[in-house]
């Protein structure tokens, strides 16, 4: 049985005002309107919903039997209709974006700050993972969005990388480890220190593998560690030196070492699908995150 939904909404509204008059005034309909939708409801259902007397309609038990459930109906959709106008007014609402630790330090965290401030009631779900594993989350559904350090190889379709902002890489030791920070260093002699590098499986260790290959040497870190946060500490109990974001320092206890060949620029990327729409609070930290652009 298929039978129209505003046949629904036209009985609830006789049954609760119990007139067609007051019904049509509070629907914005005709009277003549009301009473042929409710005739062909009854007919469809193949029986009477209303009597009708001088004091206006009352429930047959058929009538009354389908009114509570057509009331019970009527307020899940009117909340329904509630949820979504809160949500477009930014009043409701959760985002699931999946990040890489650089790219959270480097962009994500002082835009979320701003977001949660203008927007308090949103709620924020953020994973910290690799880029390779934040943009499988991005891709199977579990984020909506996905920022991360420049992907190591190109997205394939629906997938849609943007670049937000970029940033260095610089070279850093222990300030008690035994090395002369005030002279510069080459690639070579780094390779031959105690190495502190992020694990394998992240765009870092790629990008870090690929340079010392260029340069004739094999990148062997002695230590991988799970995310670029851990790195300094690492450093700072003299393990070894390491590659880290230039927006994690200055940091008590570390200092930098001059490279002669030079770091690559990189970038952090906001990674959509162009394939699904994405909610409401998604779409408005989109924006936000695409005005980094322009400064």
């Amino acid at each position: 049985m298929d039978i129209a939904l505003d046949y629904y909404r036209i009985f609830e509204a006789v049954a609760r005002h119990r007139s067609f008059t007051r019904a049509a005034e509070a629907l914005v309909n005709s009277q003549p309107n009301l009473t042929r939708a409710v005739h062909n409801l009854e007919a469809e259902l193949g029986c009477r919903l209303f009597l009708r007397s001088s004091r206006g309609v009352e429930l047959t038990p058929e009538g009354e039997a389908l009114y509570a459930h057509v009331t019970a109906a009527m307020e899940q959709l009117r909340a329904g209709e509630a949820e979504l106008q809160r949500q477009r007014e930014l009043r409701s609402g959760m985002v699931s974006i999946a990040c890489s630790e650089t790219a959270l330090h480097a962009v994500l965290l002082q835009v979320l700050s701003r977001f949660h401030r203008e927007n308090p009631a949103i709620r924020l779900r953020v994973s910290n993972q690799s880029a390779p594993e934040a943009i499988d989350a991005l891709r199977s559904g579990l984020a909506e969005l996905a920022v991360v350090t420049m992907p190591p190889a190109p997205l394939s379709a629906p997938l849609e990388a943007t670049v937000l902002a970029s940033f260095r890489e610089v070279a850093v030791c222990s300030t008690a480890f035994p090395l002369d920070s005030g002279r510069t260093f080459t690639l070579r002699e780094i390779a031959a220190l105690p190495l502190i590098a992020l694990r394998r499986g992240t765009s870092t260790f790629d990008l870090y593998e690929a340079l010392f290959r260029r340069h004739g040497l094999s990148y062997a870190p002695d230590i991988e560690a799970a995310t670029s946060t851990q790195l300094l500490p690492l450093v700072k109990n003299s393990l070894g030196v390491a590659f880290v974001p230039d927006v994690l320092l200055p940091a008590p206890g570390i200092e930098r070492l001059h490279l002669r060949e030079g770091l690559p620029e990189r970038a952090v990327c906001l990674i959509r699908r162009t394939d699904r729409p994405r909610s409401v609070a998604a779409a408005a930290l989109e924006t936000m995150l695409l005005s980094l652009q322009n400064k």
